[in-house]
């Protein structure tokens, strides 16, 4: 059964974390620009002057936080940020999107057009201090997660409605060798959007315009669908004390003024109870 978590709507809602220290899902209106969460079931959000899109956790008062210019480390007592690394700020068509920390601690940002021009986008990795570009020419980058036996990451280019795996390196991190198409979703024509993984090593999927998280095996069979009440579900994260709650962040882009009259959940941040088991988001070492 799914459920409102929090009803605040995002014209694009995106990259939810849950903090393991604090216990706490934090997530972005990227067209918005600002970051959210709730303290005591209260609402509380922080505004930027600039698109701010996916984060990791650095302590118990530290994020990094991705925006169209950097990775920023930003405190959440003091609201203060300092800029850690520049990311594509001498390029005003682009901005951050996806991202999430990889199990060495290092940090992996996809960018892309702010129009979603063709191929403007790329995806990079930040680690031990060092920004590289580890895949170019990306339209819209999308479901950055990684295996929790470290062995592959996985990412897409929404466009290309694939999800590609590529295998890291164990003791670094880096990718080696080519990557590979996991799972293909254009004989479904679905559109893969955020992405995460349980602990059990299946990846789930937000489904931008199907309204749900579909849950695929380490082999690539599909295994379950969450339903959420959104069309454009963006992107999953587990979370809560056990971390089998599944959080979905969503987005009212591109829905017309009748359909948000009749299903106003678009947009909102939503959940659903025993969906799947999943694992701490690990910490990026700065």
């Amino acid at each position: 059964m799914t459920q409102i978590h929090d009803d605040r709507p995002c014209e694009l809602g995106e990259g939810p974390l849950w903090h393991p220290a604090r216990r706490q899902l934090f997530w972005f209106d990227i067209i918005g620009k600002r970051l959210m969460t709730q303290e005591n079931g209260e609402p509380r959000e922080w505004g930027f002057d600039e698109h701010v899109s996916a984060a990791g956790w650095v302590d118990r008062s530290t994020l990094l936080i991705a925006s169209e210019t950097g990775l920023w480390r930003f405190n959440l007592s003091s609201g203060e940020k300092e800029l850690v690394t520049p990311l594509e700020a001498d390029n005003p068509i682009t901005r951050s999107n996806d991202g999430r920390a990889d199990p060495w601690g290092g940090f992996w940002i996809g960018t892309m057009g702010k129009n979603a021009e063709p191929g403007a986008g790329a995806i990079y990795r930040f680690w031990k201090g060092e920004l590289r570009q580890l895949v170019p020419d990306v339209t819209i980058s999308n479901a950055i997660c990684f295996a929790p036996d470290k062995s592959c990451a996985y990412y897409t280019d929404t466009k290309t409605k694939q999800i590609m795996r590529w295998g890291l390196n164990p003791e670094t991190g880096w990718p080696e060798g080519a990557a590979q198409v996991f799972l293909d979703l254009n004989a479904n024509s679905l559109s893969p959007d955020g992405a995460v993984v349980d602990a059990q090593g299946n990846i789930w999927i937000a489904q931008w315009g199907a309204a749900r998280v579909a849950a695929y095996d380490p082999a690539g069979q599909f295994l379950q669908a969450v339903e959420f009440e959104a069309r454009h579900t963006s992107c999953p994260a587990f979370g809560g004390n056990d971390l089998t709650t599944l959080y979905c962040t969503s987005a009212r882009q591109g829905l017309d003024a009748k359909t948000l009259e009749m299903e106003p959940t678009n947009g909102m941040t939503l959940a659903a109870a025993n969906a799947g088991q999943g694992h701490p988001e690990p910490r990026v070492l700065l």
